[in-house]
């Protein structure tokens, strides 16, 4: 892996996307919607894949156009009623609305409405959004149309798209976006157009989505990457033989739009009088790969993030919540980028030390190439122990220089068992961070350490067993990259107060 170096150039990427949706608007005479795919705060997987991407950059690129945009978030009714959950945040969709709305208003950006897809007066769904109403937002009602999406003639018509309630808006971009897939993102901007068109007002449809790359190579490490981070849906990287035989250019897209491409070209074709698509290549605003500078780097990345996602999804077989076919797939991948889990650097380490002394290990993986690990003692958890051992490493601190007063310690340990129910006095990750800056104030070595903090991110973690939810929460809050072996730490059915 490389570290520290980018191989993509975020502010070339930031004035090549607003400047390419702005002519879009242009093209379409004055009116776009948007449907907008992946991740628009925290896109965590994309930096890691292009390292120089920053986090929020495609937040930070709207920024750009905010006074001629707003948001349009849509939400699955059905997603509501089963309480479907984020599996990065662990969020309802319900609520991942909520934060949605609230980050887009913090940065400034006008959310005009809520629309619920696919409703049919689930009572969930009702008091979702009866509460949203509540909260002065507009919310509106688009139906399960019968025959979608293969039924043209009638989708086209005053049953289909013509029963749903129009979403009003009133400036040229309209982002239309939602807490995950299947959210109803393209079907919303569809029945949009077909309003649009019947009020007399021009309108068009575009695509934003970061992966796959379409002018990268098909089997390209960070198309594979997409694929890694999809293999729960089963997203394929395709090339898409429409732009093939319309331009004789190959190019990349994947299944899901290829499948699309077809219907949905016939519905423009049925609201417009023509489509102004050739291929799915076409709908799509995405320059993400001309921005790269190092493709190098970015394979690189791209590998150990497909690596990463191998460890995820066997941790989340073994946890009950992912399934063989996914770790199969992210085999295959693994094959086909030509690696394996020994290409992950911390993880060798980390299986030494825990084979060795027969206990739960963790180990990071510094900027610098350095490894530190952490092993579970009487007093800390593995997690805790690795981040006091890489704060003293980063500090040039001795190991034999305490950082914690045992008077800060105790009064920890005794809170946890006496009055808190847990079986264990070990402090746990964020207990021990807390326990550093209380004596951050007090020591001069202490408040070194503490300052450290920051190096990070960015950096690789491993652990010998699937972590407690809040060790991994610690550590994705500081940006570590963390994986763990699939096994768990004790044999407890219950683990709530480990």
């Amino acid at each position: 892996m490389i570290s520290g170096k980018n191989g993509f150039d975020n502010a070339k990427y930031l004035t090549l996307q607003s400047e390419n949706i702005s002519k879009r608007i242009s093209e379409f005479g004055g009116k776009l919607y948007l449907e907008f795919g992946g991740k628009m705060f925290d896109d965590f997987h994309a930096s890691r894949v292009l390292p120089g991407f920053e986090p929020d950059s495609k937040i930070n690129m709207l920024t750009q156009l905010k006074d001629n945009a707003e948001i349009v978030i849509v939400i699955n009714s059905s997603d509501i009623e089963k309480n479907k959950i984020r599996g990065d945040t662990g969020v309802t969709y319900d609520m991942e609305v909520l934060r949605l709305i609230d980050a887009f208003r913090e940065r400034g950006f006008l959310v005009s409405s809520v629309v619920l897809t696919r409703y049919n007066s689930q009572h969930a769904a009702e008091q979702f959004r009866g509460r949203l109403i509540s909260l002065g937002m507009n919310v509106y009602k688009h139906y399960i149309i019968a025959g979608y999406p293969s039924d043209i003639p009638y989708i086209v018509s005053n049953e289909g798209f013509g029963k749903n309630e129009y979403v009003k808006t009133e400036r040229p971009l309209v982002i239309v976006t939602g807490p995950g897939s299947g959210s109803g993102k393209m079907a919303t901007c569809l029945s949009q157009l077909y309003h649009e068109h019947n009020n007399g007002v021009k309108a068009g449809y575009a695509k934003y989505e970061t992966f796959p790359m379409w002018d990268r190579p098909l089997k390209h490490p960070a198309n594979l990457a997409y694929e890694a981070a999809t293999a729960d849906l089963n997203d394929v990287n395709m090339i898409d033989p429409f732009h093939l035989e319309a331009y004789g250019k190959t190019t990349v897209s994947y299944n899901r739009d290829i499948e699309i491409f077809p219907v949905l070209n016939a519905i423009m074709e049925r609201i417009l009088g023509s489509s102004p698509y050739r291929s799915p290549t076409d709908m799509g605003v995405n320059k993400a790969g001309m921005c790269i500078i190092d493709d190098n780097i970015v394979k690189s990345a791209s590998k150990q993030e497909i690596i990463r996602r191998y460890f995820a999804a066997k941790c989340a077989l073994k946890e009950g919540l992912g399934n063989e076919a996914s770790v199969f797939k992210l085999e295959m991948l693994m094959k086909m980028a030509g690696i394996s889990v020994n290409d992950r650097k911390i993880v060798a380490p980390v299986m030494k030390v825990a084979a060795e002394c027969g206990r739960a290990v963790i180990g990071i993986e510094l900027h610098d190439g350095r490894t530190v690990t952490g092993k579970e003692s009487p007093l800390m958890c593995a997690s805790a122990s690795m981040l006091l051992n890489t704060l003293k490493t980063l500090g040039n601190i001795d190991d034999s220089i305490p950082l914690i007063s045992p008077s800060v310690i105790e009064p920890v340990r005794d809170m946890k068992t006496k009055y808190l129910g847990n079986k264990s006095p070990r402090l746990r990750a964020d207990e021990m961070l807390v326990a550093l800056s209380v004596s951050a104030a007090m020591s001069p070595m202490a408040d070194v350490a503490f300052k450290k903090l920051p190096e990070l991110r960015g950096c690789e973690v491993h652990s010998s067993v699937i972590l407690a939810a809040v060790d991994e929460y610690v550590f994705r809050q500081l940006g570590a990259n963390v994986t763990c072996e699939p096994q768990y730490q004790s044999s407890n059915l219950y683990r709530g107060t480990e």
